[in-house]
């Protein structure tokens, strides 16, 4: 195929895993069509097709030959509702389903109130009555039956007809209620799991102002045009990416960082879309706009998690293909060797829930769209289920484990020349180098107040020093190349063993100061560190290109192993390495240099992503601040995820093994059976939503 175009195709109508896969064969059918992902999360297909042999009515109609739909582009979305709104409905809910089933058990069950319907409704109204309350189910059963495709609700169905066929209208007409409770039930669970997504979503700007013939004009974000002024007063939300070119404002950064701390920008400072100016205004040039922006990325690639299945997902969804006929043979079973066709209605009512293709997809969604909130961004379950069994951690230096600039950490005055005197020599003569090094050195100085001055002469000696003088003396600063004598130096030893990186100066060839500098490390690594090793990391080692004593020392401070001196490609191989020997190796970089390794690795992370294309795209898990505390936490927040999906697969397991073993055994009657089908989604839901609030 040639010219192919990928096209977001919204779907109405799916409430459970089962569904996306039934939208998902309809669509992959159509000539054209390349390849398809259906998102339960975000009720939408991505398909890559062909457009000169497939359209959106073509996909419209295969969509609803499968018993779903495709709403218009244009049709209105409803607000997202909020997470406590959420939880009171939830709340009704779940007691309106309890006291209907109670209502069940004590009224009709106790009193006979069933068969005294039986006797008073004629029997033919009452098929009515069935048939009335179910027609929506009935029909989609009929659309998949004609298409060979067996659903949860054809189950029921065939219990409501074996209801009917024993002449217990009644019985067939609450299973029927319970049939659409139990919908609606599922229609709730599917939510809980998108809830997080849509409140993401919603936070993206809808509107901008911008500077145009010098008037301003409030116009939609999509038709801001990159380069265009806009303006952002206090307590507007920035609509754009870009640079600040005037103004001062205190900025909320929580939805693209997830931290709570506001940072204050002026000129030259980088906004992002979906960030609040809390105090102050400011005029931002447009750098990014919509689905380009960070915080447009940020919302597409937690839509599309859910494309990335975790393996346990696939094994459920596997499972749910086969259940469904498995339980149709335990009914055949059971009228074979009990003759007793309410039994086996039961059989069928009790087994017809989405449990089991709700269990993982749903607990997997919570924990993805939580963590967006928090400033970690997950690209899909299979990333949380490989970094919840991780036993190997590789982690770049420089930008990840260090700040990425240079500090002054130490100055030596060997003549007698005071601290401030020898810093403020020393940043003049460097006033005008480029060199990382003479920025460190200028940056101590003008934080300790030291007296600067303008060079009289100023000379770069590239690969050596700086040469300057300053009040009729010749100040030279540089490497031992520079300065030769000072190669005898015994605290220049100490120091370079420690990893550091010396400059000396000479002021009229006398040698009179060492300056030594370092890449400093990050204040919570270590603390970080430890509470990755005690989360089951049991290798932790050290991938830099710097030289073998400063990785030495590095890794000697952190108690972990190291190798020095790598290209970004002897990083994949030690990648390669581990993963190899059977290991399941986390890599964690910056996302610039680092990108191949992140992307070979089972769980790439990257550090600081905020705004960075290359480590949104090559890692598996992008933390957007800067802070090393993010990366236990990720940890626990996929162990937590996996012990979650594994309690909701048990529980569902033991329950419909329970429930079918006493329907078989005619111990729980048909109406009993299609109450309780609900329950196991009830639980599901109950406890995957406990990942909705990550501490």
């Amino acid at each position: 195929m040639s010219n192919l175009q990928t096209l977001e195709v919204p779907i109405s109508g799916m409430d459970c895993a089962e569904c996306t896969q039934h939208v998902q064969h309809a669509i992959e059918k159509l000539p054209g069509v390349q390849s398809v992902n259906v998102f339960l999360g975000t009720e939408k297909a991505v398909v890559k097709l062909d457009p000169a042999q497939v359209d959106i009515p073509t996909i419209r109609s295969a969509v609803q030959g499968a018993g779903y739909d495709v709403p218009a582009s244009d049709s209105p979305k409803a607000d997202p509702i909020s997470m406590g709104d959420f939880n009171r409905r939830l709340t009704i809910l779940l007691v309106s389903v309890f006291a209907i089933i109670l209502s069940v058990v004590i009224f009709g069950e106790g009193l006979g109130l069933f068969d005294f319907l039986n006797d008073l409704i004629p029997f033919p109204l009452g098929v009515v009555f069935v048939i009335a309350g179910g027609y929506p189910v009935f029909t989609n059963v009929i659309r998949a039956t004609l298409k060979r495709q067996i659903i949860s609700h054809t189950l029921m169905t065939v219990g409501v007809i074996a209801a009917l066929v024993v002449g217990q209208w009644v019985t067939a007409a609450l299973v029927v209620v319970f049939m659409r409770v139990g919908d609606y039930v599922e229609n709730f669970t599917t939510e809980s799991a998108r809830r997080a997504v849509k409140e993401l979503t919603s936070l993206a700007p809808q509107t901008a102002r911008v500077e145009r013939e010098g008037a301003e004009l409030e116009i939609p974000v999509s038709e801001v045009k990159l380069g265009e002024t806009i303006i952002v007063r206090p307590g507007e939300k920035i609509a754009v990416d870009g640079e600040v070119i005037s103004g001062q404002a205190t900025i909320d950064q929580s939805a693209i960082t997830g931290e709570s701390m506001p940072i204050e920008a002026a000129n030259g400072t980088h906004v992002f879309a979906a960030t609040i100016a809390k105090l102050g205004s400011l005029r931002i040039r447009t750098e990014r706009i919509g689905t380009d922006s960070t915080f447009g990325r940020v919302v597409k690639m937690v839509e599309e998690a859910e494309a990335h299945r975790a393996d346990v997902q696939q094994i459920a969804d596997k499972f749910s293909a086969w259940y469904l006929p498995v339980v149709a043979v335990i009914a055949g079973l059971t009228f074979l060797f009990t003759r007793n066709p309410l039994s086996t209605a039961a059989v069928l009512l009790v087994a017809c829930s989405c449990s089991f293709a709700l269990a993982t997809p749903v607990a997997m969604l919570a924990s993805v769209g939580a963590s967006a909130k928090r400033g970690l961004l997950i690209k899909g379950g299979k990333y949380l289920e490989l970094l919840a069994r991780a036993d190997v951690l590789l982690v770049d230096k420089t930008g990840t484990l260090t700040l990425g600039q240079p500090q002054v950490t130490d100055v030596v005055s060997l003549n007698g020349l005071s601290r401030a005197d020898l810093l403020g020599l020393a940043a003049s003569a460097e006033r005008y180098s480029e060199h990382p090094l003479a920025e460190a050195v200028r940056v101590l100085a003008r934080e300790e107040n030291s007296a600067l001055v303008e060079p009289e002469k100023f000379e770069a000696i590239p690969g050596h020093g700086v040469q300057a003088t300053i009040n009729a003396q010749i100040i030279r600063v540089g490497n031992r190349r520079m300065i030769p004598s000072a190669a005898s130096l015994s605290v220049a030893t100490e120091l370079e063993a420690q990893g550091k990186t010396l400059l000396f100066m000479e002021r009229n060839q006398e040698l009179v100061g060492v300056f030594a500098a370092a890449d400093t490390l990050r204040s919570e690594v270590p603390n970080a560190l430890a509470e990755v090793r005690s989360l089951g990391i049991r290798h932790i080692e050290l991938l830099t290109g710097d030289n073998e004593r400063t990785a030495s020392a590095l890794a000697e401070k952190l108690g972990v192993s190291y190798r020095a001196n790598l290209l970004p490609e002897h990083k994949i191989d030690v990648v390669k390495e581990y993963q190899a020997k059977g290991h399941v190796v986390v890599m964690i970089g910056d996302g610039v240099n680092d990108a191949p390794a992140l992307a070979q690795a089972n769980v790439g992370i990257a550090m600081g992503a905020a705004g960075t294309d290359v480590a949104i795209e090559a890692a598996h898990i992008a933390l957007m601040r800067e802070d090393w505390n993010l990366v236990p936490d990720v940890l626990k927040i996929a162990q937590r995820t996996m012990r979650i999906v594994k309690a909701n697969l048990a529980f569902t397991t033991v329950y419909n093994i329970v429930g079918l073993s006493l329907a078989a055994i005619g111990v729980l009657p048909p109406v009993l059976a299609a109450a309780a089908q609900s329950l196991p989604d009830i639980g599901i839901m109950g406890n995957s939503a406990r990942l909705l609030k990550q501490k």
